[in-house]
């Protein structure tokens, strides 16, 4: 009988990250952030609006960039789809206690519903929204990773986690604001200069967190590869 193969503790916290930064954005998706910047732009003026999912979702990139340079592409696919699964147990436990009844010294119902059930039309868009941009996350970082024959890790990290939150963006606002709304009826659409503003705000902070991060990666990985050799993909990896 062959041994089974040794899952470091790298690799536990990393899965550990990534499914905790993306249940909590699922529960964060609802309330609506602003932040204050030094100077006006053109489209979001001196503040940049976004869900407050997006500061947890960026953190999910982080964790899969590391989890694709250390364990491989199919590894990294793999983290994605259980990720989604843990999505839905989130929203069915969610949904479920939302349903049950409430005892009398129980916090007020509808403020719990209001606060934990998001609604549909985010729902739907934050589900589409990642499992396309996770997924191409995976898919450009070993792209580039072919192209440069494994140097420059900062270079897949910045290129497909800004390229990913780009798609992220336009479907998440897009589907949960203005498709959902418009086509199924679920909600209200927003104008489309408060999408173009929610969008710009929105990418405009994971771009930023996407370039502070670089130094953070580095740090993981190269951790990880000083402990041990399990943290470099295997020749069948990608």
């Amino acid at each position: 009988m062959s041994a089974a193969p040794r899952t470091s503790g790298v690799q536990v916290a990393l899965i550990a990250l990534f499914t905790t930064a993306l249940v909590t954005a699922q529960l964060t998706a609802t309330k609506i952030l602003g932040f204050s910047i030094p100077t006006s732009l053109p489209i979001t003026g001196a503040t940049l609006i976004l869900p407050g999912a997006s500061l947890a979702y960026a953190v999910t990139f982080l964790a899969s960039d590391c989890y694709a340079e250390l364990y491989g592409r199919r590894a990294a696919h793999v983290l994605v789809t259980v990720g989604f699964a843990m999505n839905l147990v989130l929203l069915g436990l969610v949904w479920g206690t939302i349903a049950a009844p409430a005892a009398p010294s129980s916090v007020d119902p509808g403020k719990f519903a209001t606060v934990l059930g998001a609604s549909t039309n985010v729902v739907l868009g934050s589900l589409l929204a990642y499992l396309v941009s996770q997924n191409w996350d995976v898919f450009v970082f070993h792209r580039l990773r072919e192209y440069t024959d494994g140097r420059a890790l900062w270079l897949r990290n910045i290129g497909s986690t800004a390229t990913s939150q780009a798609i992220d963006t336009v479907i998440f606002v897009g589907v949960a604001f203005f498709v959902a709304p418009q086509l199924l009826g679920i909600g209200s659409a927003l104008p489309a200069s408060v999408l173009l503003a929610l969008g710009v705000g929105q990418y405009l902070l994971k771009l930023l967190i996407a370039l502070c991060d670089t130094p953070v990666v580095y740090a993981i990985v190269g951790y990880a590869r000083s402990r041990t050799d399990a943290g470099r993909p295997t020749a069948g990896a990608d």
